[in-house]
């Protein structure tokens, strides 16, 4: 008997616009749990869009609309009955800029999510924002600072408080936006160290122009053009033996 492919995020016949402009063209892509997918592809290929569509921010935007089915856990996220706010405590989402609020406190930040939605109060929020903090690899630089604000700490010290807010949620999947374009080298570096880590819990989807970072934290990689999806598969054999021409002009520099 064939085994089923176990699926975290399940996406049929997606499209997505802008207005009148049709940003992605009938999207079909499977992702499986506990892994880490990146997204590649040149500046305004559908990337960062797909990504939105998948805890719905993408229709926070004016005109902006989306058709189709994004199962996540066999669960229909564009179904009527599922909530955005329920929805985005499932799939967390960190951007490109780090954005933490620079009027709370570290402390406050990472449990501001987790006391909204009712998730946890006294010692156990304590508890999940210490846990959350140690996730993200930050615990130990900030343990004894936790009332500073956030604009005290280093670019990649706020991502890394924008990562572990996120995780407070305890969210099943995880989506970054480019959460290392903004950084230095040994920022980045710290940031890929912890996607590494943090697969072994949670399914992550990465929006990346740096293939060397698709090559060193993805699992599988998924190619975008002009909004739609040209090739997806396992990162090394993508990159090393493509199916298809668009991809090899890409991922080898000789695309224009």
């Amino acid at each position: 008997m064939e085994q089923v492919q176990e699926r975290a995020v399940q996406v049929e016949h997606l499209n997505a616009w802008y207005g009148k402009t049709q940003a992605l063209h009938d999207i079909h892509l499977t992702i499986a749990p506990r892994s880490v997918m990146a997204l590649i592809g040149p500046s305004g290929c559908g990337k960062s869009t797909f990504v939105r569509c998948l805890n719905r921010m993408h229709e926070e935007v004016p005109d902006a609309r989306a058709s189709g089915e994004v199962l996540i856990e066999g669960v229909n996220i564009y179904a009527r009955s599922t909530q955005a706010r329920y929805l985005r405590r499932c799939v967390g989402m960190v951007f490109q800029q780090p954005n933490p609020l620079p009027s709370l406190s570290l402390w406050d930040n990472v449990a501001l999510g987790a006391r909204i939605n009712g998730l946890a109060r006294g010692k156990r929020l304590h508890e999940r924002v210490q846990h959350s903090l140690q996730q993200a690899a930050l615990w130990d630089e900030v343990k004894d600072r936790l009332h500073i604000s956030p604009t005290d700490l280093s670019g990649g010290q706020q991502q890394r408080l924008c990562i572990a807010r996120a995780l407070a949620l305890e969210p099943k999947i995880l989506l970054m936006d480019e959460p290392c374009s903004a950084l230095d080298p040994i920022s980045t570096f710290q940031v890929e160290e912890l996607i590494r880590t943090l697969k072994q819990r949670y399914t992550i989807v990465i929006v990346t122009h740096n293939m060397q970072q698709a090559g060193r934290t993805a699992d599988s990689t998924a190619f975008f053009l002009h909004g739609r999806l040209v090739e997806t598969g396992e990162t090394r054999q993508l990159f090393t033996h493509p199916c298809q021409k668009e991809t090899e002009d890409y991922v080898t520099g000789r695309f224009s």
